[in-house]
């Protein structure tokens, strides 16, 4: 006769390697958590493992044209140009650019001036800041720490301070402004200090 094992020492067995296997689990849970929340703790980490890499391409001295409708609308001129792929790509000028603005006969009516920019092509839209200066053909001048430029409205807009000198008169706007590009047409949103030239025939009387 075969020798026979009792039962219950089978079951004892098997209930060893059950336990080894689950306790092999919950080590190996608990090493993730650590690791888990190591990372959670070291924000450096996080961001090696999540940030998004970009292409960039660079070019220097830069001649960009736009046009509408098959005109000549606006030249940009950089000393140089950065090109980012990413979800939305875009172009930045770090510095410096200047623009010249034309009308739809192609005569030049403005100039800008910035140390930097971003161009959103999708949006065909401009921001400008570190002193955006503006001045047309006629001497008006158009002055802000920052400002935007729509390509498609022709027009500058931006909720920051402002200084306006135009016809002579000096105009200050604390909330910010909207013009079309050539500056004929200025809307301060709240002028905060203005200094109005009198002319001379009208001084005397």
């Amino acid at each position: 006769m075969g020798l026979i094992l009792p039962t219950s020492g089978l079951v004892n067995a098997n209930m060893i390697k059950t336990i080894s296997h689950k306790k092999y689990i919950i080590q190996a849970a608990i090493l993730c958590c650590l690791f888990i929340l190591g990372c959670e703790n070291d924000p450096r980490k996080i961001k090696e493992l999540t940030q998004t890499k970009k292409l960039v391409e660079e070019a220097l001295n830069v001649e960009t044209l736009f046009s509408q409708n098959g005109r000549m609308r606006s030249k940009l001129t950089a000393p140089m140009m950065l090109h980012y792929y990413s979800d939305s790509s875009y172009f930045e000028f770090p510095k410096s650019l200047h623009v010249d603005f034309f009308d739809s006969s192609g005569k030049m009516e403005s100039h800008l001036d910035a140390h930097y920019g971003k161009y959103f092509e999708t949006q065909d839209k401009v921001y400008l800041r570190d002193s955006v200066f503006v001045y047309n053909i006629k001497g008006d001048t158009l002055w802000s720490p920052d400002l935007w430029w729509d390509q498609r409205t022709h027009k500058f807009y931006t909720d920051k301070k402002v200084r306006i000198h135009k016809n002579g008169d000096r105009i200050y706007g604390g909330e910010g402004l909207e013009a079309n590009q050539d500056l004929t047409e200025i809307n301060i949103k709240q002028i905060s200090n203005s200094i109005v030239n009198i002319p001379d025939s009208l001084a005397q009387h």
